[in-house]
């Protein structure tokens, strides 16, 4: 956490709400809400850091509320700034129109958004979370690809969005927390019989025998599993291999062998049965996603309502 971010601190309980906020608070304040941090919206503005934290510490005062909470890296907004920001959201957006910030020349409807990001995540979490923006006139338009080369693409202008598995590095790119993904260790019930008395006594060495379904050769999220909660190496090779994690799913539960995969991708089949649980960890592992933009106002006032959008759907991801 910046050190401006940290020294921010909540107004007093005696403060007194304002009637009318400085219109420049308000736009600072959806710049925060909708970057993640102090640091993001004052490269998006053109602010220093520090005149964003004191025009944040102004506002709450005004507020007499409290409308981030400082988390390590960014902010997180509180109830009250979610309801500040649906309010002035849409007021904001189209004063920014109005004054030909944020609207295409002529008055043409806005391009699309282009959003990129793991395949599954995209399908499963994504698209169905951005449905009612669609049918509300957003045009999308979807790549899907690993995070390393959608970062780099993002850079070079491909891309408005991207939902990334890990924090991009250097300063480049803005970038808000948008989901953590808990990892689980299942199979199939015909596998997790043969298994279920050997796991509490052998530990990971009863899985020897089954056959591992991943979605690379280098088994990145296994062997992650593996250290985080067995706290040794992982020593097999697949069995599998298929390059997206849906397909893990389908034949982890056709009776394939086991996996480690994202909770969020497998709810369905843990309920019913179809999946079981080989382990359950005190801790599982567990992964952030982040919702990466590059700094600045895009000219497509439509990526803020699709960045808005995902970052309140991801709250219950």
């Amino acid at each position: 956490m910046s050190q401006e971010e940290s020294d921010a601190g909540a107004p007093g309980p005696g403060a007194a709400p304002a009637p009318h906020a400085d219109l420049n608070l308000l736009r600072t304040f959806l710049a925060v809400y909708r970057s993640g941090s102090f640091t993001a919206a004052a490269q998006l503005l053109g602010l220093s850091q520090p005149t964003v934290t004191t025009q944040m510490r102004a506002l709450e005062r005004q507020s007499g509320r409290e409308l981030f909470e400082r988390l390590p890296r960014g902010v997180a907004p509180t109830s009250v700034a979610d309801e500040l920001a649906a309010r002035i959201a849409a007021p904001l957006d189209a004063l920014a129109a109005a004054t030909g910030h944020g609207t295409p020349e002529g008055g043409r409807p806005a391009e699309p958004v282009h959003v990129a990001g793991p395949a599954e995540l995209l399908c499963v979490r994504v698209l169905p979370a951005l449905a009612a923006l669609v049918a509300d006139g957003v045009r999308l338009r979807v790549t899907m690809g690993l995070t390393d080369a959608l970062l780099d693409e993002l850079r070079a202008g491909r891309h408005d969005l991207v939902v990334a598995t890990r924090r991009p590095r250097g300063r480049t790119l803005a970038a808000a927390p948008l989901m953590d993904e808990e990892f689980v260790l299942v199979a199939a019930p015909v596998w997790a019989e043969r298994v279920a008395g050997r796991m509490a006594t052998d530990g990971p060495a009863a899985l020897h025998p089954v056959p591992l379904v991943n979605y690379a050769e280098d088994l990145p999220i296994a062997r992650r599993y593996w250290r985080h909660v067995f706290g040794r190496r992982l020593a097999c090779r697949a069995a599998v291999t298929v390059p997206d994690l849906r397909g893990v799913l389908a034949a982890v539960t056709a009776g394939a062998g086991f996996a480690v995969l994202p909770r969020y991708l497998c709810p369905d089949e843990l309920a019913s049965g179809r999946l079981v649980l080989l382990h359950d960890p005190d801790e599982p592992p567990i992964n952030t996603c982040y919702l990466v933009q590059r700094p600045g106002t895009s000219d497509n006032p439509h990526v803020a309502r699709v960045r808005d959008r995902l970052l309140q759907a991801g709250r219950d991801w």
